[in-house]
């Protein structure tokens, strides 16, 4: 069985990937502002807020780490404060480089690593007010295809970039009847994901089944960035 670190996201996508990973039988560290069911179920949590990543208590050996901290930041342009911009940029960007350099040499001593980060649709559809979330993401795009090149072929990178999903994060956007279906009647598939869907991608990415995969993003959109229908 694996050791796998989760950090960031304390419900949602997270916490069902935690679970998911957990029933498997793997070993499931996970670091967030505060402690969620996986604890029950085995998980070990330690406290951890944003921009402390080189602080997190990790084992000699990791097989994979998933960082899911991000932000939905939603206004016009010309409203998203420098400090704003930078501080999605840190959470969404500037965290995952800390968590990887981090993580290295644990990462580096077991048998091969893979490493889990989170984009958004938004790095590739122009979507209005997205405009600080999608530069975050852009950028931990580069980020992820860089190290994806650099670290091969003992350590893989893959990306996720979903669109709308059913998280705590996401709740403002989707907390009344409205606004869900609006959100519903923009998507080819004519729903908005689930956490458990994306994390069980999660999960492959992870596993011996991903092992020729690497360098990629995953859009998890509901065909969003890409059909027509």
């Amino acid at each position: 069985m694996s050791t796998y670190l989760i950090v960031g996201g304390g419900k949602g996508i997270a916490e069902a990937a935690g679970k998911r990973l957990l029933a498997a039988g793997h070993t499931v560290q996970y670091a967030s502002r505060s402690e969620n069911e996986l604890s029950e179920l085995g998980g070990q949590w330690q406290s951890y807020s944003t921009g402390e990543e080189d602080q997190i208590e990790l084992p000699e050996t990791l097989d994979g780490i998933v960082y899911c901290a991000g932000s939905i930041r939603l206004k016009p342009f010309h409203r998203i404060s420098e400090d704003e911009f930078l501080e999605d940029f840190q959470t969404n960007a500037l965290g995952a480089a800390r968590l990887i350099q981090h993580s290295l040499s644990s990462l580096k001593a077991g048998a091969g690593g893979s490493v889990v980060l989170f984009s958004s649709i938004a790095a590739h559809q122009g979507l209005s007010f997205h405009a600080s979330i999608a530069m975050a993401k852009a950028a931990l795009e580069g980020l992820s295809l860089s190290l994806a090149a650099e670290l091969a072929p003992k350590i893989r990178v893959n990306t996720i970039a979903p669109s709308l999903t059913e998280t705590p994060l996401a709740t403002s956007l989707i907390d009344s009847e409205v606004k869900k279906q609006n959100a519903i009647s923009r998507h080819p598939l004519k729903r908005i994901g689930k956490a458990e869907e994306v994390a069980a991608l999660v999960e492959y990415l992870l596993g011996e089944n991903a092992s020729f995969v690497s360098g990629q993003v995953f859009r998890v959109d509901g065909g969003l960035s890409s059909l027509r229908v």
